[in-house]
C-alpha cells in the first residue's frame, strides 16, 4: 500500500533491484525501485529515495507468473487479501529472482511465525 514509509530503514536489503509495476488505483505502468527487507517488500520511485509503498508479504497470498493475466513479458503478481500487486522484470532471469527471493521471505516468516521446530513432546 502507498503511504508514508519515510521512516522505514531500507538499508541491508535481503534482495533490491528495479521493476515496472502496475499502480493499484490508475493501472499505469511505473518503473519503481524495489527493496526487500525480512517480511516486507518496499518500493520507492527511484533509488536512494525513501520508501513510497508497502507490500507486506505476511499477508501474500501467492507470488506467480502473470504473463497471460498481463500480456507484458517477465511480468509476476504478489496476491494479498487486500490487493494483486503486477510487476514486470527485465528479463527472465531478473524475474525468476525476484519471484524466488520474494517465496523464499514468506516461507521464512511463516516457519518462524508457525514456530516450526521439532519438538519431542
Amino acid at each position: 500500500m502507498e503511504g508514508d514509509y519515510s521512516h522505514c530503514d531500507l538499508s541491508d536489503p535481503d534482495f533490491e533491484g528495479e521493476l515496472t509495476k502496475r499502480s493499484v488505483w490508475l493501472k499505469e505502468w511505473r518503473k519503481r525501485y524495489f527493496v526487500l527487507k525480512g517480511n516486507k517488500l518496499y518500493f520507492c520511485r527511484a533509488l536512494g529515495e525513501p520508501a513510497h509503498g508497502l507490500i507486506d508479504l505476511a499477508d501474500c497470498l501467492t507470488v506467480k507468473s502473470a504473463e497471460e493475466k498481463t500480456n507484458k513479458r517477465f511480468c509476476f503478481e504478489v496476491a494479498t487479501p487486500d490487493s494483486t500487486f503486477y510487476m514486470y522484470a527485465e528479463n527472465e532471469k531478473q524475474k525468476d529472482e525476484w519471484i524466488g527471493a520474494i517465496g523464499r521471505a514468506i516461507v521464512k516468516f511463516s516457519s518462524s511465525f508457525t514456530g516450526d521446530q521439532d519438538d519431542d513432546n
